[in-house]
């Protein structure tokens, strides 16, 4: 393997994750939680690149919807690396986000092979990953769009399938095949004859190819999609690490998949035996390697340690005479006698029990939840900022009370409200507070009242957490209700 192969990750952090309510919300979707490990998936996406042999790796680079731009920076940091993050100013599929990726990698005249991973995925045999990841990158530095099936182990419903065609490459690369076609998530006995056939496997969402390949593929199928996120990418600015693009222009790209956009037309390609083919070589590399989507709570019960019942608990759980069963507490108790092969998720503010065979029809009741403009469908009680986080503990007519923790160095912006008055009072931690034309420090059990209409900022000037309680009043308290004046974050 030549080690001067220059390979770019690339972590694609779309999705809302709405299977996974009400852990996984809009706001904070499940590429941001720790769900299986210490890690977030996002954060275990990145880890597990790390030292994979015959590559040089960058530095890794996110794309992202700017809503989560803060989060997914600070996880970053948590890991100890500097990686780039490209803002997405909405939502337009993986092939437009890829390219975003692509602009970004080859500025500067570098032309990086890139890995292209979900950024909410889990691989359980890191270094079976690694493997494939060292010969996806010597077929893609040749040219190749190289991406990786999952070797089926059941007839998967939830899953699109990679048909393979011929051996590709040379016998050293013997297991690296040809796409033969992509199709669509199959009925049970479709799925079970792809099963049969042995020729399947499961479409992973992973893949790996040049970036320039990527821009000339995408340039011939789909011309409209390149030009827009070249207009957006030629506007588009760096605001500190985050480099965002042309808002209106990006939103005017047409939203497609990586690969409805070109990696079908690169397997029919193949399939018709052009000769004088333009598009480059589409190859799929068998991959074995603890793979799971963690699309929704059933997959996520397969790829956790289980007790000698089949249950997996998760915070203060109590099960007696249950099976196969998965219990998470976020903080209260949660208590399950004798059932099985049910899903109980308890968090704050909403709790979930399904059976482990009705886990795809969450995302019902979070489509029933935005219908009914409820909170829940979208938000979690606790909401993260990039100065830290607040947790609404009560609400009531008029009032409303939060417990708010700012990070050392956090600063909230300079604002006003128009509807409310705020009283805050320091649990621990030191704030130095800005209140009209004064300011000053506060410490442990001491207060200080915001009147309606005063302008105002809270900081944390200290080296530990800032933990305080406020208590809001007045005849609105929407998060709307906020005038900015100064905000380092740009907000």
């Amino acid at each position: 393997m030549n080690a001067s192969i220059l390979v770019q990750p690339v972590v694609l952090s779309g999705g809302s994750g709405t299977r996974l309510w009400p852990l996984s919300r809009e706001k904070y979707p499940k590429q941001l939680l720790s769900l299986v490990g210490q890690d977030s998936l996002l954060q275990a996406t990145v880890r597990r690149v790390t030292g994979t042999l015959g590559v040089s790796l960058t530095a890794p680079m996110v794309v992202c919807n700017e809503e989560y731009r803060f989060v997914i920076a600070e996880q970053l940091r948590l890991l100890g690396t500097d990686g780039m993050v490209v803002l997405e100013p909405c939502g337009r599929n993986t092939a437009p986000a890829l390219t975003l990726a692509a602009l970004a990698a080859t500025k500067g005249e570098a032309d990086p092979v890139l890995l292209v991973m979900p950024a909410d995925h889990v691989i359980t045999d890191v270094a079976a990953f690694q493997s494939v990841v060292s010969q996806g990158a010597a077929l893609a530095d040749g040219g190749a769009v190289v991406t990786f099936g999952i070797t089926p182990d059941a007839p998967e419903t939830g899953y699109g399938y990679i048909q393979t065609g011929e051996v590709f490459g040379s016998n050293a690369d013997a297991n690296a095949r040809t796409i033969a076609r992509f199709v669509e998530k199959p009925n049970l006995a479709t799925a079970q004859s792809y099963l049969d056939a042995g020729n399947y496997l499961w479409n992973s969402g992973l893949f790996m190819m040049k970036a320039s390949v990527w821009l000339a593929a995408l340039g011939q199928c789909r011309p409209d999609i390149l030009a827009a996120c070249q207009a957006a990418w030629d506007v588009g600015q760096t605001d500190g690490e985050f480099v965002r693009v042309g808002q209106e222009l990006f939103a005017a790209c047409p939203s497609d998949s990586i690969d409805y956009a070109v990696m079908e037309r690169i397997a029919a390609q193949t399939a018709g035996g052009a000769h004088t083919a333009t598009l480059p070589s589409g190859v799929v590399i068998p991959l074995r390697a603890g793979w799971s989507d963690v699309g929704a709570w059933d997959a996520l019960w397969q790829v956790l340690p289980k007790d000698v019942h089949g249950n997996v608990l998760q915070g203060d759980v109590l099960l007696q005479d249950c099976s196969n069963t998965l219990a998470i507490s976020e903080g209260r108790l949660v208590a399950c006698v004798g059932v099985s092969d049910l899903v109980v998720v308890e968090t704050a503010d909403a709790i979930l029990v399904s059976h482990k065979d009705k886990t795809q029809d969450v995302k019902k009741i979070v489509d029933r939840l935005k219908a009914q403009h409820r909170a829940e469908g979208s938000i979690h009680r606790k909401v993260f900022r990039p100065w830290g986080s607040y947790d609404g503990v009560d609400a009531g007519e008029r009032f409303q009370v939060k417990r708010i923790v700012v990070k050392p160095g956090g600063t909230l912006s300079l604002q006003m409200h128009h509807h409310r008055a705020e009283h805050w009072i320091v649990v621990s931690g030191t704030a130095r507070v800005t209140k009209g034309d004064e300011v000053f420090l506060l410490s442990e059990n001491q207060s200080t009242f915001i009147p309606l209409g005063t302008t105002h900022r809270l900081e944390n000037p200290g080296r530990v957490a800032l933990e305080m309680i406020e208590v809001q009043s007045g005849s609105y308290l929407g998060e709307d209700d906020i005038v900015r004046f100064e905000d380092v974050y740009g907000r």
